[in-house]
C-alpha cells in the first residue's frame, strides 16, 4: 500500500522527470537532425517525409534518453529534498535512506522493462524503416533549381544553363542545353529565350525556347566518320523526363536481415545459424583438402604395410627417375598453391563469420545493457543528490553530465574492444554497468552514512590538518 512518504517522494520525482526526459530527448533528436541535415537540404521534400524521417531517428535515441532522465531527475530530486532538508527531518525519523528510496526503485524498474520492450520490439521496427526511408532520400538527387550561370546537370544526359532567369521564376534568357544521346553523339540547344514549366503529375520540365539552333551530330559507335547538322527555329519545345529527381519508394524487406532490425530472439535464432555456416565451413574446408591431399583417404593399416626407406634412398630425387621428377615437382607446387588459395580463402570466410556473430552479439547485449543502466544511474543519481543537498538545474546537472559522459564513454569504448575482437560481447557491451555499479554501491553506503564527499568545509579542513601536521614535525625536527 501507497503510503504518505511513498506519495512525497514519487511527487517530487515525476515532474523533474518528464522535463529532463523530453529535454535530453529533444537534444538527442537535434543532434540526429544536424547529423543527416546534409542529405535532406535541397532534396524538395514534403513535411510528411520529414515528419518520418525525424519520428524513426529519434525512436532510437529513447533508449539513451532514459538513462539521463532517470540519472538528473534523481539527482535532482534528492537535492532539493537535501536542501530543503526534508532528508534530514525524514532520517531523524528513525526511516533508512533505502526505505525513502524504495518508490523510486520499483518504479525504475518499471523504466528498465519499458526500455527494454521499446530496445527489443519498437526500435528494429523504426530502425528498418529508417534505412528504407534514408537510402531513399540519399539517392533522390536535389530538386530541380535553375540558377542564373550555373550548370544543372541532376537529370541523366543533360546539362542546362540559363544566362539570365526573370523574377517570375520562369521565363529564362540565353539558355544553353547540352544532351548526349551516346558517347560519341553531342548534341546542343541554342536559344535566345524561353518559358520553362513543369507538368501537372511532376513527371516531366517542359522548354518552349524562342529564336535558337539546335546542332546534332548523327554518327555510329565505331565509325570515325560523323553528320553535322544545325537547326534553326523560331519556337522549339523540349521535354525533360523528371522522373530520376524522384525519391522512390524501396521495399523495406530487403533489409530486415540486418541485425539491428532483429528481436533478441530473432537474434537468437541467427546466431544458432551462424554457428551452423561455421561448423559446414570447417567441414567444407577438410573436403577440399581431400581433394589436393589423397594420402588422408589411406587407413592408417595400410601405412604400416609399407615398407620404411632403405639408406640408399636418400631424398624425393632418388625415388623419381629423372623423366618424372619435373613433372611431379610441378604438380607439388600446383598442390601447394591450391592449398594455400583454398586456406586463405576459408580464413576469410570464417574471419566474416566471426565479425558477424561479434555484431550480432553486440546488438543482443545492448538491449538488455542499457535497459539495466536506468536502475543502475539511479543509484548513482539518488545517493549523490542526497550527499551533494543542492537542487536545480546548477550543480546536480554539471555532476549528472560527468558521470553520463563516463557511462557513454564506457560504452563506446566496450563497443569498439568487441568489434576488434579484443574482448568477449559480455564484458565490452556490459563494462559501463560493471564499472559504475560499485561505483552506485559506494556512493549509497555514503548517503546513509551522511558522508561529507562533497562538502568543501570537510576537505578545506583535511588540508588544514595536513598543513598543521606538516608544521608541526617541522617545527619538531629544528
Amino acid at each position: 500500500m501507497i503510503k504518505k512518504l511513498d506519495k512525497l517522494i514519487l511527487k517530487a520525482f515525476i515532474g523533474p522527470f518528464i522535463i529532463t526526459f523530453f529535454i535530453a530527448f529533444f537534444v538527442l533528436m537535434m543532434q540526429g537532425l544536424w547529423k543527416y541535415l546534409d542529405d535532406l537540404v535541397g532534396k524538395g521534400l514534403d513535411f510528411i517525409t520529414i515528419g518520418k524521417f525525424l519520428w524513426y531517428v529519434s525512436a532510437s535515441m529513447l533508449t539513451l534518453a532514459m538513462p539521463i532522465a532517470i540519472l538528473i531527475s534523481s539527482i535532482m530530486t534528492f537535492g532539493n529534498l537535501g536542501e530543503s532538508f526534508e532528508l534530514v527531518a525524514i532520517k531523524s525519523s528513525g526511516i533508512s535512506l533505502l526505505r525513502f528510496m524504495r518508490p523510486l526503485i520499483w518504479v525504475s524498474l518499471l523504466f528498465c522493462g519499458i526500455t527494454f520492450v521499446f530496445a527489443n520490439y519498437v526500435i528494429p521496427y523504426a530502425n528498418l524503416k529508417f534505412v528504407a526511408l534514408y537510402n531513399d532520400i540519399y539517392y533522390k538527387k536535389p530538386a530541380f533549381d535553375l540558377k542564373e550561370g550555373v550548370f544543372f546537370t541532376h537529370i541523366p544526359r543533360y546539362a542546362i544553363k540559363a544566362g539570365k532567369k526573370d523574377a517570375d521564376g520562369k521565363t529564362i534568357h540565353n539558355v544553353l542545353i547540352y544532351e548526349q544521346t551516346n558517347p560519341i553523339q553531342n548534341n546542343s540547344i541554342v536559344a535566345e529565350k524561353g518559358v520553362m514549366r513543369i507538368s501537372d503529375d511532376k513527371k516531366f520540365l517542359e522548354f518552349n525556347l524562342e529564336n535558337g539552333y539546335r546542332y546534332q551530330e548523327n554518327g555510329n559507335i565505331g565509325d570515325t566518320s560523323t553528320e553535322f547538322i544545325r537547326l534553326g527555329f523560331r519556337s522549339f519545345k523540349k521535354l525533360f523526363d523528371l522522373s530520376s529527381l524522384q525519391k522512390q519508394n524501396t521495399n523495406d524487406s530487403i533489409y530486415k536481415n540486418n541485425f539491428k532490425m532483429l528481436s533478441a530472439g530473432q537474434i537468437n535464432r541467427f546466431l544458432d545459424s551462424l554457428n551452423k555456416m561455421n561448423d559446414s565451413l570447417n567441414a567444407r574446408t577438410l573436403r577440399s583438402f581431400d581433394l589436393y591431399l589423397h594420402y588422408t583417404a589411406i587407413a592408417d593399416s595400410i601405412w604400416k604395410k609399407i615398407p620404411k626407406a632403405t639408406a640408399k634412398y636418400k631424398n624425393l630425387d632418388s625415388l623419381l627417375p629423372d623423366s618424372a621428377r619435373f613433372i611431379v615437382k610441378d604438380a607439388a607446387k600446383n598442390i601447394a598453391s591450391n592449398l594455400r588459395i583454398t586456406v586463405e580463402n576459408a580464413a576469410s570466410e570464417a574471419e566474416n563469420r566471426r565479425m558477424e556473430i561479434r555484431y550480432h552479439k553486440i546488438e543482443w547485449h545492448r538491449k538488455f545493457s542499457l535497459s539495466m543502466a536506468c536502475f543502475v544511474l539511479f543509484f548513482l543519481g539518488a545517493p549523490l543528490g542526497s550527499i551533494i543537498r543542492k537542487g536545480g538545474l546548477g550543480m546536480p546537472l554539471v555532476v549528472a553530465i560527468i558521470f553520463f559522459l563516463i557511462f557513454h564513454l564506457l560504452n563506446m569504448f566496450g563497443e569498439k574492444f568487441v568489434k576488434e575482437g579484443m574482448v568477449s560481447p559480455f564484458i565490452g557491451m556490459w563494462l559501463a554497468v560493471l564499472v559504475l555499479t560499485p561505483v552506485g554501491a559506494f556512493l549509497t553506503y555514503k548517503a546513509m552514512h551522511d558522508s561529507q564527499l562533497f562538502n568543501k568545509e570537510f576537505y578545506s579542513r583535511f588540508i588544514k590538518r595536513i598543513r598543521n601536521l606538516a608544521a608541526s614535525k617541522k617545527s619538531s625536527s629544528t
